[in-house]
């Protein structure tokens, strides 16, 4: 039997209701309780009762901000360390250590506003942002003497990059030898170089000097084998911005003193450390770290002096360890 007429109160009057035929067709599967229905109008999602009273308004979801969408999310909010104090602290104990890693310093002047050739007899040219780029992609396995070595070699090969683009036979590959995975990193080389062409109608990435970081990240980790360590690499001591990269080194040492979890991988530890640590101490802590993470395993052997049982009494990260095994250095 089909249900009677159902009294809505005037002002409800406007809402479109559930046909009866559908209400009979639900009364004979044995749905003759239709406590809730959606109204039919446009724009309207809420729920009214058989008496046409409102049952309840949906939460609207808001809008990322923009803020939101374009950072990326802290992916240890529970991990307080490092503080800026830390962050200076190890810096100083570090630098007091080592001092500034020479191999480094070239960077740290161009970060200053000075030229590499303000502080010796023989000038070096300013580093081009695309020189940078291909001299940490041949960096990638393998020590940074030997990707200098092929870096040059390459250079002498090929005086120009459209040449690169250009050559069809196994002279890249040949010419980057030396540095290890020839094959697999002419192929990414040329493929960069070739896309930056037909993108910009020439090989030329000095327009990134005028990008913001976040912009600079879009643009080159579209190239295949251009990940976020050659991308922040690029950033720190190409463009001198202030990223943090995170190589093998930096992990190990920072898992060492607490300043990422122990299970952390690179890719979370790289954002929480770019949110943690200030951006005036970023390089130095960065060069630091690469330099202690060479040189501690045997650091003392390396300086002259004989190795004593306890290497912790050595190390200046020795008492900002966290964990009870000795640092891995």
């Amino acid at each position: 039997r089909a249900p009677g007429p159902v009294h809505v109160a005037p002002r409800f009057a406007r809402l479109a209701w559930v046909s009866l035929e559908a209400r009979c067709s639900q009364a004979h599967n044995g749905l003759t309780h239709l406590p809730f229905r959606t109204t039919r109008i446009a724009g309207d999602r809420r729920l009214y009762d058989a008496a046409g009273k409102m049952t309840r308004k949906p939460k609207r979801k808001l809008p990322a901000s923009p803020s939101r969408r374009d950072s990326p999310l802290e992916p240890y909010h529970g991990h307080a360390a490092p503080s800026p104090a830390q962050c200076l602290a190890v810096r100083d104990a570090l630098l007091a250590f080592h001092g500034f890693p020479d191999e480094f310093a070239p960077f740290r002047l161009l970060r200053l506003g000075l030229s590499p050739e303000d502080e010796g007899d023989q000038p070096a040219p300013r580093p081009t942002v695309l020189d940078g780029l291909v001299t940490t992609l041949l960096s990638q396995n393998t020590t940074d003497a030997i990707s200098r070595r092929a870096f040059a070699s390459l250079k002498a090969a090929f005086p120009s990059w459209d040449q690169v683009v250009d050559e069809e036979g196994m002279g890249l590959e040949d010419a980057i030898r030396c540095g290890g995975l020839a094959a697999t990193k002419a192929a990414r080389i040329r493929a960069m170089l070739r896309g930056v062409r037909e993108k910009r109608g020439a090989i030329c990435l000095e327009y990134l000097r005028e990008l913001s970081v976040d912009e600079v990240k879009r643009e080159l980790s579209q190239f295949k084998g251009i990940g976020p360590k050659t991308v922040a690499c690029v950033l720190m001591f190409y463009l001198q911005k202030d990223d943090f990269p995170v190589d093998t080194h930096v992990l190990r040492i920072t898992k060492a003193i607490g300043w990422v979890p122990p299970t952390a991988t690179r890719e979370k530890a790289y954002i929480h450390l770019n949110n943690k640590i200030p951006d005036d101490l970023k390089f130095d802590l960065n060069c630091l770290f690469v330099t202690h993470g060479k040189l501690c395993q045997s650091c003392t052997i390396k300086l002259g002096v004989q190795k004593p049982k306890d290497v912790k009494a050595v190390c200046p990260l020795a008492r900002y360890c966290c964990i009870k095994e000795e640092i891995q250095e």
